[in-house]
C-alpha cells in the first residue's frame, strides 16, 4: 500500500465518456488531472454494456460503438497525460483547511486536490443476479452476467435469461449467422411481453418461427450439474410444468443495480441517488466539487452522453478559478488559438 500522497489540480471519479471528456476540456485549460474507476479498464457503461453496440447520437459521428468511442476519447485526451487509478473506489472526500481536498480509494491511494469532479454514471454498478442456490459456484466459468468476448460462445449450447435490450440483443447475435454464431440458443423470459426495441422482438420471433432459436415463458427454479459443470437448468412454465433445458454456457441480463457507494456518504445534495448540481457551472453544493453526467440532476436534465460533454465544458471553466485564482481564464478555440494549438501538440495552420 503505497502511503506517498498525490497533489494534483483536479480529480476525476469515473473514467466513462464523460470523465474521458473531461479530462480534454480540463486539458485545454492546462488544468492537470488524475482520473480514478472502480472497473480494471476506462469507459464506463460504454464497454460494461455496449461496447460493440452502435451509438448514433455523437456530433459528427454518425455511428460508433462504445469501444471505438472511448478509444477515440482516449486518444483525443493523450496530449494531456492524464493518469489513470484503475481498479479503485473512492472511499474517502473531505475539505482540508487549505480549502483543497484529501481524497482516498479503498487500496489506500491519496491524493490532494484542488477540484474534484465526480463523474460516476449512474454509479459503481453490479448486475442483478439470478437468485438460484448453489448456481453462484459456476459464476465465471459457465455463468456470465456480460458479455466480454463473443468469441468464447461461438458454437455453444446456450441459455440466455432475460427480457430487455442486452438479452434480445445477444440471444439474435449468437442465434443468427456470423462468426459468433451458438450451436443452439434458447431464451427464457418469465412473462411474454419485453422491454426491448419492438424491431428486436420481431425478428427474435421470426427466427423461432424458423427454428433457429427458442423461447420459453417460465422462471428458472434450478439446475442440474454433471461432473462438477453446469448441465441444465430446470424451468417452470405458467402451466405449472418444469423443463429442463441442456446448456454448455448460461447468460442472464436482469440489468444493473446502480449502487452510489460511498459518495453518498460525502454530504453532497442528493436528489433520488443522484447529486444535485447549478446549471452554470455543474458544481454541487460543496465549493470545488463539480458532477457531471448521469450522475447529477438538475431541471430538465437528460441522460445523454452529448449532455455530459456539455456539461464538461462548462464545468472545466467553473474549476478554474480554483486551480488559478489570479489568472483571468479567456475563452479560446481550438481551431485558431495558438497556445491552444501549443497545448494539444499540434502545428497552428497558416491562413493566407
Amino acid at each position: 500500500m503505497s502511503t506517498e500522497v498525490i497533489e494534483t489540480d483536479a480529480v476525476i471519479v469515473g473514467a466513462g465518456p464523460v470523465g474521458l471528456f473531461q479530462v480534454f476540456e480540463l486539458g485545454l485549460l492546462e488544468i492537470k488531472a488524475h482520473i480514478i474507476d472502480s472497473l480494471a479498464y476506462p469507459g464506463g457503461q460504454c464497454i460494461e454494456l455496449y461496447p460493440d453496440k452502435p451509438i448514433y447520437d455523437i456530433p459528427a459521428v454518425p455511428v460508433c460503438t462504445g469501444k471505438e468511442l472511448t478509444d477515440n476519447l482516449l486518444k483525443q485526451i493523450e496530449p494531456f497525460g492524464a493518469t489513470f487509478h484503475l481498479g479503485q473506489e473512492v472511499s474517502e472526500l473531505a475539505r482540508r483547511g487549505d480549502g483543497r481536498f484529501d481524497i482516498a480509494t479503498a487500496k489506500g491511494t491519496r491524493f490532494i486536490s484542488k477540484t474534484v469532479f465526480i463523474a460516476g454514471g449512474v454509479g459503481s454498478f453490479q448486475p442483478r443476479l439470478l437468485k438460484v442456490e448453489g448456481l453462484e459456484r459456476f459464476d465465471g466459468s459457465q455463468l456470465h452476467y456480460r458479455v466480454r468476448n463473443p468469441g468464447q460462445f461461438a458454437g455453444k449450447n446456450l441459455v440466455i435469461v432475460g427480457g430487455g435490450d442486452s438479452a434480445l440483443d445477444w440471444a439474435l447475435n449468437f442465434a443468427q449467422e456470423g462468426p459468433n454464431k451458438a450451436e443452439s440458443v434458447i431464451l427464457i423470459h418469465r412473462r411474454d411481453g419485453f422491454r426491448a426495441a419492438p424491431a428486436s422482438v420481431a425478428r427474435m420471433r421470426e427466427l423461432c418461427e424458423a427454428y433457429e432459436m427458442q423461447f420459453v415463458v417460465g422462471q428458472v427454479t434450478g439446475f442440474d450439474e454433471s461432473d462438477g459443470r453446469l448441465s441444465a437448468l430446470k424451468v417452470t412454465g405458467s402451466d405449472g410444468v418444469t423443463r429442463v433445458m441442456p446448456l454448455d454456457m448460461l447468460l442472464v441480463f436482469f440489468g444493473l443495480s446502480p449502487k452510489l457507494g460511498p459518495i453518498a456518504e460525502w454530504g453532497l445534495g442528493l436528489e433520488r441517488k443522484q447529486i444535485i448540481v447549478d446549471t452554470e457551472k455543474f458544481e454541487t453544493n460543496i465549493p470545488g466539487v463539480f458532477a457531471v453526467g448521469d450522475i447529477n440532476t438538475y431541471p430538465g436534465k437528460k441522460k445523454l452522453i452529448l449532455s455530459g460533454f456539455h456539461e464538461a465544458a462548462l464545468a472545466a471553466f467553473g474549476a478554474a478559478p480554483y486551480v488559478f485564482p489570479e489568472k483571468r481564464i479567456l475563452l479560446q478555440y481550438t481551431t485558431t488559438s495558438p497556445k491552444l494549438h501549443k497545448v494539444l501538440g499540434v502545428e497552428s495552420p497558416v491562413f493566407d
